[in-house]
């Protein structure tokens, strides 16, 4: 069974999971926001053995902690490669949406491609990985079937979908992704990136025109 707990943390009020499989207690990080610190100190708190290290697309607001984290566990990176130039100008947009200056060393590499993975296993558990583009070319959403539970990223929100304004965002490729998710049970707890959980029958009316 799927253990979680969200984690609000940064100016953009990034919701960062901790997820553990809780009989063995490994435990995965989802958007790791921007507070290493007050991640592993979590981590400890909950027992939790950190396996890797999961980003739903390359946003600096959902990445900034990945590096500190990867360095003290020794453990994975995951995030579509379809993102690699977000995270490769991360200083840059984090400075041009917090108004400050934000230095991270540009030594984050991607070990696991999630353009590649169909599902990231840890302990007895799993999520299953389905690409979502729309939002950023690779924005990919992870869902536990034996939970009914959802973690969107910034694709899907109570009562909104995500922005596509950005130049490498689309409008038409987010419906299609929104299409997709609606076709999961309506039982669906949905944990987003930002504000409130939801549900794939709260939102299911939405995007079912």
């Amino acid at each position: 069974m799927i253990k979680f707990e969200v984690l609000v943390l940064g100016q953009l009020e990034t919701n960062c999971y901790l997820v553990w499989d809780e009989e063995t207690k490994d435990g995965l990080v989802i958007d790791p926001a921007d507070d290493g610190v007050a991640i592993s100190e979590e981590l400890i708190n909950k027992g939790i053995n950190l396996v890797g290290v999961v980003m739903t697309h390359g946003h600096f607001d959902h990445s900034l902690a990945a590096l500190d984290l990867k360095l003290i566990y020794n453990v994975p990176v995951y995030i579509n490669s379809k993102d690699k130039f977000l995270l490769d100008r991360q200083d840059e947009t984090a400075k041009h949406f917090l108004k400050m200056k934000i230095e991270t060393p540009n030594l984050l590499k991607i070990d696991k491609d999630l353009e590649e993975i169909e599902e990231i296993s840890f302990g007895k558990s799993k999520l299953e990985v389905i690409k979502t583009p729309g939002h950023t070319p690779g924005s990919v959403c992870l869902y536990g079937k034996e939970d009914n539970l959802l973690f969107s990223g910034d694709t899907l929100f109570k009562d909104l979908r995500g922005r596509t304004d950005f130049k490498y965002g689309s409008t038409k490729k987010i419906f299609v992704s929104l299409k997709k998710l609606m076709e999961l049970p309506e039982e669906t707890d949905v944990y987003s990136g930002h504000g409130e959980p939801t549900s794939i029958g709260r939102e299911k009316p939405r995007y079912t025109l």
